[in-house]
């Protein structure tokens, strides 16, 4: 990182259902952000605090966006701090689309109206070792106690089908899962239950994070295997502990649509940034 002792870094503070996040822009300061800097500012006590901190460049004139967890490691996907992303791009631009790119690839992003945005997250991994898994095995259902359903929507997830959410413990179930060793690269933990007619309650254990009280790609993996097992239709409402998602499986991927929030900008201080250099 470049003289941290001597330069301020904004960034902005946004979630969407509660799942939040750290947003920092490259596109006019280049600022090289490492593992610790992340580590630091997700720090809610000594730092801001958050489930992940997005990164804003430019590559090749087209937003991209990289995603770090709290603890530092790289997130592949991030689906609602890429819609939180979408509208601030869309609402500085004026625009009401949006391409844009992440480490998983090429994504779209438009107004839904209503103070809705929605984001096409691409097509699910559904092929074991492009989720991945250790070994060549079906992905519908896991030989894990509970048979859950694995996906890939750019990062790993682990699904669940229970007769009741609250039930389950998920500050145990959720770490004890996330390192199972049938995920290599660990995994997004959900546990998720049938509540009507296209309509889903959720609750996730994030890879790098812990307990939050939503996550888009959980909510577009979750989906999608409730669509596998025929258990829903292709348009599920997902409820999360933070809000609803609507998230839709078309052939051109999983489209994911609900609020966002700007909650404020900020700077963090150079003598916070020197700490860290």
């Amino acid at each position: 990182m470049q003289n941290t002792a001597q330069i301020e870094l904004p960034f902005m503070k946004m979630h969407g259902l509660g799942n939040d996040f750290v947003v920092v822009d490259t596109r006019r300061q280049h600022i090289n952000m490492t593992p610790a800097l992340a580590q630091a500012v997700g720090d809610r006590h000594r730092g801001v605090g958050f489930d992940q901190l997005a990164v804003m460049s430019m590559r090749a004139d087209v937003l991209h966006l990289t995603f770090f967890n709290s603890d530092g490691s790289l997130a592949g996907a991030c689906g609602n701090a890429t819609r939180c992303i979408a509208r601030h791009v869309m609402d500085e631009t004026g625009d009401t689309t949006l391409t844009l790119t992440t480490d998983h690839g090429t994504l779209y992003a438009c107004d839904a109206g209503n103070g809705l945005t929605s984001v096409n997250m691409g097509l699910p991994q559904l092929d074991w070792a492009d989720i991945p898994l250790a070994h060549a095995m079906e992905t519908l259902a896991l030989p894990i106690e509970g048979a859950p359903v694995a996906t890939g929507m750019g990062n790993p997830h682990c699904t669940f089908f229970v007769d009741n959410v609250d039930e389950i413990d998920l500050d145990t179930f959720g770490p004890a899962h996330e390192h199972h060793p049938l995920y290599p690269e660990r995994t997004n933990v959900q546990v998720a239950q049938i509540t009507g007619p296209d309509q889903i309650r959720m609750r996730v254990w994030e890879r790098g994070v812990g307990l939050t009280l939503a996550s888009g790609s959980s909510s577009c993996a979750t989906a999608v295997a409730a669509v596998r097992r025929g258990l829903t239709g292709r348009k599920v409402q997902i409820d999360l502990d933070g809000g609803t998602l609507y998230i839709d499986w078309r052939e051109d991927g999983v489209w994911m649509t609900g609020p966002t929030m700007h909650v404020f900008s900020g700077t963090l201080r150079p003598s916070f940034l020197a700490g860290l250099s």
